[in-house]
């Protein structure tokens, strides 16, 4: 059993790189983030094939394309500024509100 973060520092909207496995270099928009599972799924990335029975709300059955969730440990946060994958860090702001911080080049990440 695949232990979760207590801590996900990469949020849904956010754009990211991965850094690790068959997509390795490939960048997109972060649509969900499942922290129990410790992953995230990423637009128009790690396509996975699924058969589907006919009925239900989605009507007729037959192989349907979607995302697959990648570990978060395989991704890293595309800094706007730099525009390069970057570790995240901390800062804390003189109204007592965190931000999250490029380690590259110092930018804001969250506005």
């Amino acid at each position: 059993m695949r232990k979760a973060v207590d801590k996900v520092l990469i949020k849904k909207s956010d754009t990211v790189m991965v850094v690790a496995g068959k997509e390795r270099g490939k960048s997109g928009k972060v649509l969900r983030v499942l922290p129990e599972k410790a992953a995230v799924v990423i637009e128009r990335l790690n396509f996975v094939k699924r058969h589907l029975r006919a009925g239900g709300a989605h009507g007729k059955g037959g192989i349907v394309e979607k995302e697959a969730p990648i570990r978060i440990s395989n991704v890293q946060l595309l800094c706007g500024k730099c525009n390069l994958p970057t570790r995240i860090g901390k800062k804390i702001l003189e109204d007592g509100r965190k931000i999250r911080i490029c380690r590259k080049c110092g930018e804001a990440i969250d506005e």
